[in-house]
């Protein structure tokens, strides 16, 4: 199975290849998009030979999983940013949901609605048994969404390698949500 293409109410999610290298250079040199993540924008090397090669892994495509870019529906020119289920390496039943948007993106409940898009792959055709997420605990914004795709908060840690990170004395916060289960039958 690879990724298929994910579309929503506004959105177009295909997946993220080499040719969307630029796009995402552009996203991660945004300072302010970088402030909760890494602390800062990152360099272009940066993104081309530490974060390409994870987020076009073949072994992710295999099971459906990876990344995926998401375009406007009214504008197919408008790229909004990324979304993923990168596959858990101890659990094959298991992947982690992020997401990045342009600044621009902010604000318009789209990281919800391509997060619920995820989801319903994740839990539908790639059949796993649960997703997971982690934020900053100062990002109330991104714990937010999550909330609102139905992860629910299991713990907090302190991570001294966020040290750049505004607020990372307040932790990492981890989230999940187990796939639906079908309820009785009625006859």
């Amino acid at each position: 199975m690879s990724r298929p293409v994910l579309t929503t109410e506004r959105m177009r999610l295909e997946p993220l290849t080499a040719a969307h290298t630029d796009l995402l250079v552009e996203l991660d040199a945004d300072p302010e998009v970088l402030r909760l993540v890494h602390g800062r924008a990152l360099a272009r090397d940066e993104v081309v030979g530490t974060f390409m090669p994870r987020r076009t892994r073949p072994d992710a495509d295999a099971r459906g999983l990876g990344f995926w870019v998401g375009w406007s529906r009214t504008d197919p020119t408008r790229w909004l940013g990324w979304w993923c289920l990168i596959p858990d390496g101890t659990d094959r039943g298991s992947a982690e949901l992020g997401y990045r948007l342009r600044r621009t993106a902010w604000g318009h409940g789209l990281a919800t609605e391509g997060g619920r898009a995820l989801l319903a792959h994740a839990f539908g055709t790639a059949g796993l048994d649960r997703v997971w997420a982690e934020t900053m605990t100062v990002n109330t914004g991104s714990r937010g969404v999550l909330r609102k795709l139905g992860l629910t908060e299991r713990r907090i840690r302190v991570d001294e390698e966020k040290r750049a990170i505004p607020g990372w004395e307040h932790g990492v916060v981890t989230l999940d949500l187990d796939a639906p289960r079908p309820g009785p039958r009625r006859t």
